[in-house]
Parts: C-alpha cells; structure tokens; sequence
C-alpha cells in the first residue's frame, strides 16, 4: 500500500476539502484526487462522497481513518528507528556483569540525555559483522584474534586494562595469599568452563599458559557463573580466574577469596570497536568520555600477549 495515498487520504479526512489536503502536501488538486482514486481502486470501496459542503468519510472510510492513522505512525517510528540522531546509540557490552557493562553505566550517568540500547554478542567476529551492517554502533572487544587483524573499516582504541584476580574457595591452598604471583601459580588447577575455542578470550587465556606453563582447564558444560562459583567454594582443589571489575555475589557460606594476581599481572585489555563511516552522533560523545576515564596502557608490572591491539 503506498503511504503516500494513506497520507493524501488522512488530510482530506481531517480537512474535509480536497483543495485544502492539496495545499497541506504541496500538490496539486488534481493530485490529490488521484492518490485517493488510486487508493479506492486498491481497496474496492469508496471512501469519501462529494457533497456541496465538500468532502464526507463513507462508512468504509471512517473504518479505515483509525488504520491508516496507524499505519502513518507506524512509518514514523520506523524512519525514527534509523535516523542518524534519532535513534539510540546501539552497544555491544559482551556481558552484564564483565567491565564493558560497567563503563557504559558510567556513560549512561554522566549522559542520560542520551538514549542507549545494551546489547550482547558473542564474539569478535559476531560484533564486527554487526559494525559492519549497521546492526550496532560499537563494540567492546578484548582483544584481536593473532593473525586476524580487524577489517581496515573497523576502528578500535583500547579503552581499559583490568587487572585481574584468583578466586579460591576458603580451603584452597592459596586462599589466605594476599597476593599470588603468576610462578605460584604454575601446578594449580584453574577452570575455567566458560573459555570457547576459536574465541578471542580463548586466545587471550591461550597465550597466558604458553608464556607461564599455568594449567587451565575448560572442561564440562558451562552452567554460567553462579554454578562455577559454587563448585570453586566446595572443591579445595580448584581455583578460577576474574578480572578486577567483574561483579560477582555470592553466598556469605561460600567464603571465597579474590586474591590480585602480580608479577607480572596479567591485564585484559579492552578495546572499543566502531565502523569508521558510523555518523551516529552519540558515538563521538561515547568515544570522549571513554578516552577521558581511560586507564594507561603498558603500566609496568603488566602483561597483555604481544598480539594486542596496539591503539
């Protein structure tokens, strides 16, 4: 159904003149006349009679007004849903609970007047590809795959290293460790359920033990991490590895321990990804206020594997 006809049929309803709907949508009286005679043929009735007073809704057209009325807003909102600056700022923050969840909390406070979409994806490959189609307009990815570089149309600068922690269960060897070294790790069991091959976390955590010998384990089904945090309590045998600022609750008998990891401490570092065509007037303000909160990169002490991101 051609909206144009829905529109030229709604200004004659409103007006009741046909000269009048003419000079509203800036065409021609016989214009008009023919977009409502078009829009007859194409529904099989009469929608208006002429009479000397001008023009009066049938039966058919004052059942049709509320509809096409709907049908005009519906094709607003959907031109508003993609309009540069009109529509909300569309973000990918992998998970709720990890870092990028954070950062975007803090963007929201310090700009509520603009309107957000949170979204999760799964990986770097996921989240390129919807840069790339316009499905969103940024991304908080870790790390590049090594020797998969991003697109040359995707930007990325790294927004955050975040330390990260060893979480123990109470009777774990290391749990009264007020700090633990990466060498103190080595011939510890660390699982890690939720780490998916082919992954760029997976290629993070891949690197980690080949530079120290850590033995890290992906095995079993990944229950999510309330499961994980339960099976870390209650199996002295077992650690896991967080990062600083991922938000984790748990029950106050679990007694679990997060225990900063140092020499060096390994850093995950987060990157934001965005199409460099991306006009989105709310992604520059994002990009500022990421660049103003940023943390130093390379701090000594630290360790990101050499195929980092370099920006």
């Amino acid at each position: 159904m051609d909206l144009d006809t829905v529109r030229t049929f709604v200004a004659v309803a409103e007006s009741g003149q046909f000269q009048e709907a003419a000079a509203e949508l800036a065409v021609t009286q016989q214009a008009v006349s023919k977009r409502i005679a078009t829009l007859e043929r194409s529904l099989g009735v009469r929608l208006f009679t002429r009479t000397a007073r001008g023009a009066q809704l049938t039966i058919d057209g004052q059942a049709f007004l509320p509809h096409a009325r709907e049908l005009l807003r519906v094709a607003e909102r959907a031109v508003a849903s993609v309009r540069t600056g009109h529509r909300p700022l569309r973000v990918d923050v992998i998970a709720s609970r990890v870092a990028p969840s954070g950062l975007m909390r803090g963007f929201h406070h310090a700009h509520p007047e603009i309107d957000l979409d949170v979204v999760m994806l799964f990986d770097v490959e996921t989240a390129v590809a919807a840069l790339r189609s316009g499905a969103i307009d940024a991304s908080f990815r870790a790390v590049a795959m090594p020797g998969r570089p991003l697109p040359e149309d995707i930007e990325s600068h790294r927004v955050l290293d975040e330390p990260h922690q060893l979480l123990t269960g109470p009777a774990h060897a290391l749990a009264r460790a007020r700090s633990v070294t990466l060498a103190q790790l080595a011939g510890h069991r660390i699982w890690m359920p939720g780490i998916v091959p082919g992954t760029e976390w997976a290629a993070y955590y891949d690197a980690l033990v080949a530079e120290f010998g850590l033995t890290i384990e992906a095995t079993g089904p990944n229950f999510g991490s309330d499961a994980l945090l339960d099976t870390v309590a209650d199996t002295p045998a077992l650690a896991t590895f967080t990062t600083e600022q991922t938000r984790l609750v748990w029950p106050a008998g679990h007694g679990l321990r997060r225990i900063p990891v140092t020499d060096p401490t390994p850093v995950y570092p987060h990157s934001l990804l965005w199409h460099r065509d991306n006009p989105h007037p709310a992604l520059a303000t994002l990009r500022a206020y990421l660049a103003a909160t940023a943390t130093g990169h390379g701090a000594a002490g630290t360790w990101v594997p050499d195929w980092v991101l370099p920006r």
